[in-house]
């Protein structure tokens, strides 16, 4: 296993909830260190070029509306094996289908407002990084 970097995102239902504290926690106890984070509201412009890759899916126009609907919570996890770490903390897309004690488990409403958004691949994940953050504000640990 290396040492990787992955983005995660908690989105605007999760934000609203009052749920990032809980997510965070559940990051963390996994052995993810957090090393940047903001908050940030996405216009329409952005959700759809970062979602763009699921444009001709049809749940693109609801993926696009809930992220824009609030403010989101964007933060940089770096750990061995971050990819799959995160995947596995996060749980099945539908909340229903997820492991007990998984992050969309706990806290996903329904497969459409399940939480979390995080990078499927160390590819994505350096792309997905990128369109967030500059390196100049991400501190390696």
């Amino acid at each position: 296993m290396a040492t990787e970097q992955t983005l995660s995102i908690v989105k605007p239902s999760a934000v609203a909830a009052n749920h990032i504290g809980g997510i965070l926690h559940k990051l963390e106890q996994v052995g993810l260190k957090i090393i940047a984070a903001k908050m940030i509201h996405l216009t329409l412009e952005q959700a759809e070029e970062f979602y763009g890759v699921h444009r001709e899916r049809p749940f693109f126009p609801e993926l696009i509306d809930l992220m824009v609907s609030g403010p989101i919570l964007v933060q940089v996890l770096e750990g061995e094996d971050a990819v799959k770490v995160n995947r596995d903390v996060m749980g099945a897309t539908d909340p229903t289908e997820a492991a007990p004690e998984t992050i969309r488990a706990i806290y996903g409403k329904n497969i459409s407002e399940n939480a979390v958004h995080g990078s499927d691949a160390p590819e994505t994940a350096a792309r997905e990084i990128a369109f967030f953050f500059d390196q100049n504000t991400i501190f390696p640990r």
